[in-house]
């Protein structure tokens, strides 16, 4: 009976040390059914300003994570346009020990990554990486930060061939923030593209939206059309510019699709929704430790179209030509 008694107590410690076991490997991310429980991460989201563009690309970047079935808490936090926000931003997302950060517009982006090398950023809506010293080169873009760019060579091309050979433009006026890097070297590339096309450029550069109305208005008589690159300071007040084009009969040219769609003659470009999914993609593989940012080119925007907006053509005195079908896609409002 000793023996017998004796066998049972080593019978039932061995089934508690079992339990034991089997409540430690559920606590460490095992469920009663032996299936891992799904991690969940934490982005941070750093948008430069409230713009159609970039409000479209933070959706698609966000969908695309879902798509890929990841659980993630977004931070999200606007700089109201503002680069003095876009550092404290970054700062906070540091702090909370973020396990990546998406980074919307290049200002957004230069601000994370001169507050961490550590942490893996995600950037989209930035004309020119290389030269906003984000990335050493497209191939190669460096240890913790990758992206992808919606300058696409022939994009701000195709606007200008329009504006100067099917509108007539000779002299284009062009609102920009001179302190946006970006802004730049769009600025430049239309100029070179005007003057091949004998056309030149009429330069007002401001530095807060408060002053784009001001700036639209001072080009009435002095241009024959007027462009606006994908500035984040200008876009976000753009409905002063569609003002002054509408109410002074000025064709207004655009360098992105959501700012065509809210009243500018034509744009040549592509969905910024499907830019950030894009790099939602690339995010995704990167969280799940697929691929390290470094190993992750810089993407382009992978297709492109020059849509005409009938509607607005008409407010700003043009009349809109059958035959410009051929070079692009009418655009009803719907």
């Amino acid at each position: 009976m000793r023996k017998y008694a004796k066998a049972m107590s080593f019978a039932l410690a061995g089934m508690l040390l079992l339990a034991g076991c089997a409540d430690k490997e559920s606590a460490g991310g095992k469920t009663g059914g032996g299936e891992e429980k799904e991690k969940k991460y934490t982005v941070g989201v750093s948008q430069f300003a409230p713009h159609p563009s970039l409000d479209a690309a933070t959706e698609g970047f966000k969908k695309a994570l879902e798509d890929k079935g990841l659980k993630v808490e977004f931070i999200d936090q606007n700089a109201q346009g503002d680069q003095n926000n876009t550092r404290s931003i970054a700062q906070n997302f540091v702090g909370d020990k973020v396990d990546m950060i998406f980074a919307n517009a290049t200002p957004s982006a230069q601000a994370a990554l001169s507050v961490t090398k550590d942490i893996p950023i995600l950037f989209t809506s930035v004309t020119d990486p290389v030269g906003a010293g984000l990335v050493k080169s497209f191939d190669k873009p460096g240890d913790n930060i990758t992206g992808t760019t919606d300058n696409h060579p022939d994009a701000t091309k195709k606007t200008i061939d329009f504006m100067t050979k099917e509108v007539g433009a000779k002299k284009i006026g062009i609102v920009y923030n001179s302190g946006e890097q970006n802004s730049v070297v769009q600025v430049e590339a239309v100029e070179k593209l005007a003057k091949d096309n004998g056309a030149s450029l009429v330069k007002v550069s401001v530095s807060t939206s408060a002053e784009v109305k001001q700036a639209s208005e001072s080009l009435v008589g002095r241009v024959d059309a007027i462009y606006i690159p994908t500035d984040n300071t200008v876009v976000s007040a753009l409905e002063s510019v569609i003002s002054v084009a509408n109410s002074k009969k000025i064709p207004l040219f655009v360098g992105e699709l959501d700012s065509m769609k809210k009243g500018a003659v034509a744009a040549s470009g592509f969905s910024y929704y499907d830019l950030g999914y894009e790099t939602g993609e690339m995010a995704a593989e990167i969280l799940t430790g697929k691929k390290k940012a470094s190993e992750i080119p810089v993407a382009l925007p992978q297709s492109l179209t020059l849509m005409i907006n009938k509607k607005a053509a008409e407010a700003q005195g043009l009349t809109v030509k059958d035959e410009w079908k051929n070079a692009g896609e009418f655009y009803d409002g719907e």
